[in-house]
């Protein structure tokens, strides 16, 4: 299914980024996949979803090899729509790296539960290109402005304790305890009021992110002219010839 595994245990929608040899990197396949799993929980019987990642990495964020990414800041835009507008919560589970769009990806969901090991990280910079996904919008309706042009601009890698000290994730927890916390608050809302949750979420959306549709037609114009230039293809040229673990 393009990087993508679903399975749904009682009310609980349960979508994992499985791709983990590429540390959930993603391709415009699997982005699109993402946004049909996603509309999937507008079903009457799916209360609450989970978003989580197999093997190390929530999501290593967008694939640079140059297969199947056309169109891929579009796809990316998509999914962060159908999270934000879907009337149920979604819950991120991060562990490992949540870079790239894959911050982006877990900062559109209503909960992040992060491991203590876990980071998060605008790397777009270091391949001369711009956050995208939305992030643009997302990541300072949590932690401000100056915080995040220290992301954007720098490409720090922020750990979850820090992104819980800032306000930009709503739990962090040992790595023991991780998987035990992420169930605990995934059965917690599916058997609350699921039209409480859609409507409070509604309200949140419309007064925290109102600009979240015109940052990313933005960031999309933005992108686009990026990849055209040199330092973008010298930076990737360079990513791709970096030595890969166990090679």
């Amino acid at each position: 299914m393009n990087g993508i595994t679903t399975h749904t245990t009682g009310s609980i929608l349960r979508i994992m980024l499985d791709r983990p040899d590429k540390r959930n990197a993603v391709n415009t396949s699997m982005l699109r996949e993402l946004t049909a799993a996603i509309a999937t929980a507008r079903n009457d019987a799916v209360r609450v979803v989970a978003l989580t990642g197999a093997g190390q990495a929530f999501c290593a964020g967008g694939d640079l090899s140059g297969v199947d990414t056309q169109g891929a800041v579009i796809a990316a835009n998509e999914v962060v729509q159908a999270i934000t507008q879907l009337p149920k919560p979604v819950v991120a589970g991060v562990r490992g790296a949540a870079a790239g769009f894959g911050c982006s990806l877990a900062l559109s969901c209503d909960l992040v539960i992060a491991a203590r090991s876990g980071f998060f990280q605008l790397a777009f910079t270091k391949i001369g290109l711009m956050p995208d996904g939305g992030a643009s919008a997302l990541l300072p309706a949590a932690i401000g402005r100056a915080r995040a042009a220290r992301m954007a601009l720098l490409a720090e890698k922020i750990p979850a304790t820090d992104a819980f000290g800032w306000g930009m994730i709503s739990h962090v927890v040992d790595d023991e305890a991780f998987d035990d916390e992420v169930e605990s608050v995934l059965q917690a809302l599916a058997a609350g009021p699921t039209a409480s949750y859609g409507w409070t979420k509604r309200a949140l959306m419309s007064t925290t992110l109102p600009d979240l549709t015109r940052a990313q037609a933005l960031e999309a114009q933005g992108q686009q002219a990026l990849t055209q230039t040199e330092d973008f293809r010298h930076r990737v040229r360079a990513f791709r010839r970096r030595p890969r673990p166990g090679k």
